[in-house]
Parts: structure tokens; C-alpha cells; sequence
């Protein structure tokens, strides 16, 4: 097992041409290769798809914004126990939110953090989805609409919650380990 996975890892340098720009454009924002690119790149036209649902869903400019989706992943991850996923999305929510805490205040305990009533109805939606999706209903559609979120924000929501739900599995599958820099990130104000 190497240190980022247990099955075999891409180095952006040797990603196909079209992933290796798309996922170079994410690490010279970031400064580094995040794990997932580097875990799913042996696989590249998984890497593809999930990339394209990934942008579809977290880079609209309308429905919620950005530190809302980020809020939907940390959530549905902490309550997915995906070390990954919580650690990652966790710097970008910190960011997004320029809260150096929400994030592990969510992830660790996404039932009882104090949010307001939209945080809390996204939340709340996401984890009805995320942890008994058999008993997700009507009932749980009516709070978030009740909650002010439109058709559009549920169903981002849901959405979300069920991408990083395919997520947090393959993490789990390869063991990813989370790239040290995401620890620091967001967490001091620059």
C-alpha cells in the first residue's frame, strides 16, 4: 500500500493530456495534487466522469452557494465516516465560510451543530438522505421547502449528498489518505 492509497496512484505528470490540464488548473490553485486525483487517475475515464458530475453539481453559480455545497460534503461525510472527504471538503468549507471552525463542527457531530435555519435544513436534508435513504420522504422535502430552500436547493442537496456518497465509499475502498496540506487550510485568517 503506498502512502496515499491502496491500489496504484497517477502522478499528474503522467495523467492523459485532458486530465493532466484539468486537474493541473486544481494544483497550482492549491499548491498541491489533491490524493483523489492522483488514487483515481489510474482509472482515467472514471476520473472523467466523476470530475464532470463533480463540476456539474459544486461549481453552479445558481441554487446554493459554494460554502452551502461545501457544508452538504462535510456533513455527508462526517456522517459517512470518510476521513478523506471530511478533511478535504473541510479546508474548502473553512474557506468558503471564512469560519475556522463550522467544518469540524459539522463533521463531527452534523446532528447537533448549531446552524442557522437554512445551515440546519441543509443539513438536516442531507443526512436524512445520506444515513436512512429508505425512509427519506415526503415529510423531509416538506421541512427544507418549510426551511425556505427552493425545489432547486433540494435537489442540489440531494444530489450532493448522493455524489459524495459514491465519494466516501471509493475512499474507503483505496484507504485514501488525505493530503497534509489540506490540515492547515482556512484555519488561520490570511
Amino acid at each position: 500500500m503506498s502512502d496515499v492509497s491502496r491500489f496504484p496512484v497517477v502522478e499528474l505528470e503522467d495523467l492523459p493530456e485532458d486530465l493532466r490540464a484539468r486537474v493541473g488548473v486544481i494544483a497550482e490553485k492549491s499548491g498541491f495534487t489533491p490524493n483523489i486525483f492522483r488514487a483515481l487517475g489510474h482509472r482515467p475515464a472514471e476520473l472523467r466522469a466523476f470530475l464532470d458530475y463533480h463540476d456539474a453539481l459544486m461549481e453552479r453559480s445558481d441554487g446554493l452557494s459554494k460554502a452551502e455545497r461545501e457544508l452538504v460534503v462535510v456533513a455527508t461525510s462526517g456522517a459517512n465516516h470518510c476521513t478523506y472527504c471530511v478533511v478535504a471538503h473541510g479546508a474548502i468549507l473553512r474557506i468558503r465560510a471564512k469560519d475556522p471552525e463550522l467544518a469540524d463542527r459539522v463533521s463531527s457531530n452534523p446532528w447537533q451543530v448549531e446552524l442557522d435555519e437554512r445551515g440546519r435544513a441543509i443539513v438536516d436534508l442531507a443526512l436524512a438522505l445520506a444515513r436512512e435513504s429508505a425512509l427519506f420522504g415526503e415529510g423531509d422535502i416538506e421541512a427544507a421547502r418549510n426551511a425556505g430552500l427552493t425545489d432547486d436547493e433540494i435537489w442540489d442537496v440531494g444530489a450532493i449528498t448522493a455524489l459524495f456518497a459514491m465519494s466516501n465509499r471509493l475512499a474507503h475502498l483505496t484507504a485514501l489518505r488525505p493530503n497534509p496540506e489540506f490540515f492547515l487550510l482556512g484555519r488561520v485568517p490570511r
